[in-house]
């Protein structure tokens, strides 16, 4: 009994010792810079960043901080909080997608008010990489920067340098991480530039949605994936390329989905196991033990049937004693010629010794069938349970393969059909339907999105910021009405921001007062020479000179035709308006004037279209 309670004791021990290990904390910060203020603004960044902070969520980040469009104040401020939630993780990634610049060998990430007039701003203006490595430092089993910043740099173009030998590189400048487990991956090599593409995404950020969270996959296997994908994508112009090392361990983004070897675990194993325990000993004392542990169930009544296999020999081995007792003291009696009385009681006494044992051995053999029946049966038992979840395992198994086919077929046809998008000339964004789910942004972020779109056709002439007031409702408004839609205009939303993007050009007409003309998206004030003047149509005509003539003429006629002048109706003048078309924006006509198209009322299709009426 003491043996088989420390083995009980043993195995309570190991199971409550054994218990889930504590799952690793991983954080991400992403940065999305497109609207700068001194040079033209990027189309994908902030696409890009939505993307991305996507991919992480799924991932099952703890935590994703998604900025886009960081000033100098508001990047130091994202650095400083981001390297606070380091300390406490052990997984930190940082993606920025935006200008970056190489000086005198070191990279910086530009933010979206710098000017960079001179070289020497650079430091004062822009963030250097080490800044960047220094927030993810704290980290206790992998730091991960992603750089989507080797555009072609527009700054570099107009920089002022202070010193003629200070060298400004094209892209971004090799490095390499001191720190262990670190890894700094580029959208494109050293030395080189990285293409936006032609989609809502750059190639790059595509790819790495695509490869990064495939569960199990190490990070080096995957950026490998990244680099063949951008290669293909970009016709071999543009090769990513990942600096640092890591330990000989795989360091998978998205921990690997654990594999069934066998059976799930039975809730019945431990007592099972206790069972086979109490059956190798074999003793009364360790079925006692047991059937106290576990009073009721299947293997309870096996046990109380074991109990009872040895209770039976326990009284057929006492039948038995007796029995041999009996025969020793009729040998004694028969040696000591012992009167026949007691010789044939002791005969009685034997032949019902002998009846009893053999009454005992009876019992302990039907005892011992009814144990063989209840093991056989336990047996049986488990079998069937066996046998249920592996068939369970078998259909699950079946269902994803099925799945995963229907997922691989899918995307063949959805491959398919881009490249034979590709091939009749359509445009990505117009001939692919969107397949991703919306990105996760708050109200403030999306309506900055919106606003920023409709800045880009020409309905909103403000700055875009995170407010969603009544200018930007009334933009939105102006954008149905010339594009045809019927769009919400109370809230910003991705429907909204979707319907926006999908127009490649102007929407809303520039119309400029008399003395300007449309330059782009603006209106710019015309000038003449000296000498010229600008007329009723905007154009510029030659003053003519008038000079005094000192001759006599009858009155008569002159006042005749000044009195029709004056009865006749006055001129009309030029509105100042201007007309856009597709050959172009020019000044109406002197004499007519720009109204809404008839045919848009008459259910024609071309609502918001304006036409040039001359009476």
């Amino acid at each position: 009994m003491a043996v088989m309670g420390a083995l009980l004791s043993i195995i309570f021990a190991v199971w409550l010792g054994c218990g889930p290990a504590m799952a690793e904390r991983r954080v991400a910060l992403v940065i999305g810079n497109s609207a700068y203020k001194s040079v033209p603004k990027l189309s994908n960044p902030v696409n890009d960043a939505a993307l991305v902070g996507g991919m992480f969520r799924k991932a099952g980040f703890d935590t994703v901080d998604v900025k886009l469009d960081l000033s100098v104040v508001d990047m130091r401020k994202a650095l400083r909080e981001f390297g606070g939630k380091a300390r406490e993780a052990d997984v930190a990634v940082i993606y920025y997608a935006g200008h970056g610049i190489e000086l005198d060998g070191s990279n910086y990430l530009i933010p979206t008010d710098a000017a960079l007039e001179t070289d020497t701003d650079v430091f004062d203006e822009a963030f250097p990489l080490d800044r960047v490595l220094f927030a993810i430092e704290p980290a206790k089993q992998l730091r991960l920067v992603i750089l989507d910043a080797c555009r072609d740099n527009p700054f570099a173009k107009t920089m002022k340098r202070t010193v003629a030998s200070r060298a400004i590189g094209r892209g971004l400048a090799k490095v390499e991480p001191t720190s262990p487990n670190t890894m700094i991956a580029f959208a494109a090599k050293a030395g080189s530039t990285a293409s936006d593409g032609d989609a809502k995404n750059s190639p790059f950020a595509t790819a790495l949605v695509g490869r990064l969270p495939t569960p199990g996959l190490d990070l080096r296997k995957a950026f490998g994936f990244v680099r063949d994908d951008v290669l293909k994508t970009t016709g071999y112009k543009q090769e990513p390329y990942v600096y640092g090392s890591l330990g000989g361990d795989d360091v998978p983004l998205v921990g690997a989905k654990p594999v069934a070897t066998g059976p799930p675990a039975n809730p019945q194993d431990a007592v099972r196991r206790d069972y086979e325990l109490a059956m190798q000993a074999g003793e009364r004392d360790a079925w006692d033990a047991f059937l106290r542990a576990y009073p009721d169930g299947f293997y309870a009544d096996l046990a109380k049937v074991q109990l009872k296999k040895i209770v039976a020999e326990e009284t057929r081995a006492a039948a038995a004693d007796k029995a041999r007792q009996a025969e020793d003291e009729k040998a004694r009696l028969a040696t000591d010629k012992a009167r026949k009385v007691e010789q044939d009681k002791a005969a009685a006494a034997a032949k019902a010794a002998e009846d009893a044992r053999l009454a005992a051995e009876k019992a302990k053999q039907i005892e011992e069938a009814k144990a063989a029946a209840a093991e056989q049966r336990r047996k049986d038992a488990e079998a069937a349970v066996a046998k249920a979840l592996a068939d369970k395992q078998a259909a699950e198994k079946a269902l994803a393969d099925k799945l995963a086919n229907d997922k691989a077929a899918a995307e063949l046809a959805a491959k398919q059909a881009a490249e034979k998008a590709q091939r009749d000339g359509e445009q990505k964004v117009a001939a692919v339907a969107p397949t991703q789910s919306a990105p996760s942004l708050s109200p403030q972020e999306t309506a900055k999105l919106v606003q920023s779109e409709l800045r880009r056709v020409g309905c909103l002439t403000g700055a875009a910021d995170s407010d969603w007031n009544a200018a930007a409702q009334r933009s939105l408004t102006l954008f149905n009405k010339h594009a045809g839609m019927k769009l919400d205009t109370k809230l910003a939303s991705f429907d909204a921001l979707d319907a926006i993007k999908s127009k490649q050009g102007r929407v809303c007409p520039l119309v400029c007062d008399h003395g300007f003309r449309a330059d782009g998206d603006s209106c710019v004030k015309i000038a003449c020479r000296a000498g010229y003047r600008v007329n009723d149509d905007n154009e510029c005509e030659k003053v003519q000179d008038k000079k005094p003539v000192a001759t006599r003429e009858n009155s008569k006629p002159r006042d005749d035709e000044r009195k029709k002048v004056e009865a006749a109706p006055s001129k009309p003048q030029a509105s100042g308006q201007m007309f856009c078309g597709s050959a172009g924006c020019r000044p109406v006509r002197s004499g007519c004037r720009l109204q809404e198209d008839p045919r848009a009322s008459n259910g024609g299709g071309m609502s918001g279209r304006q036409v040039e009426v001359c009476n």
